[in-house]
């Protein structure tokens, strides 16, 4: 391996991708262990096809199950991969929901799940692994998954629309503290991805064809689109990034 792969190498790293069952969380999952990274990937349901697609790669991954609406899941996240891993290198932020709904029918408690999961977990989460890096003084990666409505307000999504420009501003705000410890914190902002979270838009042929139109590639994003950032950010080949969101978007934005 010459010296520019070596700067994209994951091997005998240790990373947590929340949301890891399924779409998006999935595919970094993958992405990391193929790059050599131990995996330990969170969710409330079984990641067994996670399982199953990293050992097609060569890839180490285990399966933490738990509900990350309960804060307490933190603690115990933490303990558990600590007590099979050296130490973490790189945390994840993938986990999350959208509820959509019109902005004058939303109720507390549906604004509370999204904003809690999207936005509190991913700090105090952040926070828990940055204390670790901070006092053994060796730094890590914080990848925050943001999105298209971290830049613009979308319909019917009014909560998760506020959660993801959270997220872009958590960002820049936990780079600037953290940095100085070696602590990477960028995100990826994917694009209109063919998840579990647009089915319903995919479904509505007259949404489906509008998102369509306005992207340049043409075409829905997938999980594997994500590989490269994610590979990108979680190695050393991006450590003078900081406080950045990266689209990763099909040219949507540029549109």
């Amino acid at each position: 391996m010459n010296q520019i792969q070596n700067l994209f190498s994951l091997e005998n790293k240790t990373a947590i991708v929340t949301g890891a069952n399924t779409g998006l969380g999935q595919g970094i999952c993958v992405a990391l262990a193929a790059a050599g990274a131990h995996v330990f990937g969170v969710a409330r349901r079984s990641c067994d096809e996670t399982l199953e697609k990293v050992k097609e790669v060569g890839g180490e991954f285990t399966e933490i199950i738990a509900d990350l609406s309960d804060l307490s899941a933190i603690d115990s996240i933490i303990k558990e991969v600590s007590a099979k891993a050296d130490r973490i290198d790189i945390l994840v932020n993938n986990a999350g929901i959208i509820k959509r709904c019109d902005a004058i029918d939303v109720t507390m408690e549906d604004w509370d799940a999204v904003t809690d999961l999207n936005e509190k977990l991913v700090f105090f989460l952040s926070q828990a692994v940055a204390k670790q890096w901070i006092a053994d003084g060796k730094g890590g990666k914080i990848i925050n998954i943001a999105s298209m409505l971290s830049f613009q307000g979308g319909i019917r999504v009014p909560a998760y629309a506020a959660s993801k420009s959270a997220v872009a501003g958590m960002t820049k705000a936990l780079a600037n503290e953290w940095a100085q410890y070696n602590i990477n914190v960028n995100a990826i902002a994917p694009g209109y991805m063919a998840t579990n979270n647009t089915t319903q838009l995919r479904n509505d042929s007259s949404r489906n064809d509008d998102v369509l139109a306005r992207i340049p590639a043409g075409r829905w994003g997938t999980p594997e689109d994500m590989y490269g950032a994610a590979i990108f950010l979680a190695s050393e080949a991006s450590a003078y990034m900081n406080g950045f969101t990266m689209a990763v978007d099909g040219g949507w934005l540029a549109r």
